[in-house]
């Protein structure tokens, strides 16, 4: 490296650590050091003279020292910085103007007019073509966030760069088409995978969204009511039949122990004092069965609907013993129109529901009664053999 270069590299290092605003986290050294090697590796197999050399390089040092002063409109930025520095370094007005030059060829909408803006322009964008791309780029996404230029998330940013590789950058030189074009096309392919994993990854989260908002909607709240309600009503008439089917054996076990010893004692004289209390356990025992059946005892309606039942909505086809005696065409031909009609669904469901509840509210109607009976008759019958007991004595 030249002295002029080697000065050329301090100014720029000392420049940047001083003036450089932190949020420069892509322009700043590092670049410029991999814009001045790339740019040193396309002359190196170009041929050119020493002078177009040393400007293609002080270019490379030079071009994004105006991100010390603004980020905007760095180039023209850069561009005073280093007629500035040259000027001090005695470089002639000749070499300053084609740095100069150089310098603002780096503009992206810049169209190269020659071979030398063509070596720097390509080197610019050799990260393009590096591993390390992707590591590049999103420091550059950040760097646009923090100095509040773009801000794009990393699907639009990947969006962006694919549309820049695709259609607005490309390389210049010989070198670099040979050399770099296949590794960027690599790079770019794998932007496209990224791509379409994001889109599908954002697919399946729409779906599971939709998904979770069907879930939760009011329609499948309404379905989760009714099935919940129904499912405690039902338990509640199998708690009921239990609770009177309990009654009712031991009811049948009382009257069966007081038939086979009780009653046979009564023909004797000396036992007559136990007929009363007998008569009143044995009553009270039977009204507490008939009253346990009648809980328990099935009520079947007609089984039959007419047509005009179907079109005032008025039937119940939910239940079996609105349609068990009639034919299965007509009951599948309500079922259908049942079926087609949201509103038909729900209040038939209503109903449903409704009917259940009274039946449950008749059983443990029956059901309290029955408990009611069965403890005032087992006090009765016990008051009444103390009270034959004591009769005797």
């Amino acid at each position: 490296m030249s002295s002029l270069l080697e000065k050329t590299d301090n100014f720029v290092l000392e420049l940047f650590e001083k003036k450089l605003p932190n949020s420069c986290i892509y322009h700043n050294y590092d670049h410029t050091k991999r814009v001045f090697k790339s740019t040193k590796e396309i002359i190196d197999n170009t041929n050119l003279s020493v002078e177009d050399q040393e400007v293609l390089l002080l270019t490379a040092l030079l071009h994004d020292t105006g991100y010390s002063e603004s980020t905007d409109n760095h180039e023209e930025h850069s561009v005073e910085i280093a007629k500035d520095f040259l000027s001090k370094q005695k470089v002639s007005e000749e070499v300053i103007a084609k740095v100069s030059e150089q310098i603002m060829a780096t503009k992206m909408e810049h169209n190269p007019t020659n071979l030398l803006e063509e070596i720097i322009r390509d080197a610019d964008a050799s990260h393009f073509a590096k591993d390390y791309y992707g590591e590049t780029s999103e420091l550059l996404r950040r760097e646009f966030k923090l100095n509040k230029i773009k801000n794009l998330n990393t699907t639009d940013w990947l969006k962006a760069n694919i549309d820049l590789f695709t259609n607005k950058h490309r390389y210049y030189t010989a070198y670099a088409i040979e050399h770099w074009q296949p590794k960027k096309e690599e790079n770019l392919a794998k932007m496209l995978e990224e791509q379409e994993r994001l889109k599908k990854q954002k697919k399946k989260e729409k779906e599971k969204l939709k998904k979770m908002l069907k879930e939760e909607s009011p329609e499948k709240g309404i379905q989760t009511l009714f099935r919940v309600t129904l499912r405690n009503h039902l338990k509640l008439s199998d708690i009921a039949d239990t609770k009177a089917n309990i009654l009712l054996s031991v009811n049948a076990i009382i009257i069966s122990l007081a038939l086979s010893n009780l009653i046979p004692k009564l023909d004797n004289p000396s036992n007559q004092y136990l007929i009363y209390p007998t008569l009143i356990f044995l009553l009270f025992s039977i009204a507490s069965i008939v009253l346990s059946v009648l809980a328990t005892r099935p009520n079947i309606t007609s089984g039959e609907f007419t047509r005009k039942e179907i079109e005032e909505k008025k039937v119940n086809l939910l239940f079996f013993g609105n349609f068990h005696k009639m034919p299965l065409n007509e009951y599948k031909s309500a079922m259908a129109e049942l079926m087609d009609d949201k509103e038909y669904i729900y209040d038939t469901m209503i109903k449903d529901l409704y009917f259940l509840g009274k039946v449950l509210h008749k059983k443990y109607k029956i059901l309290r009664i029955t408990y009611t009976v069965f403890m005032i008759g087992i006090i009765t019958s016990v008051i009444s053999f103390a009270i034959a007991f004591n009769t005797l004595q």
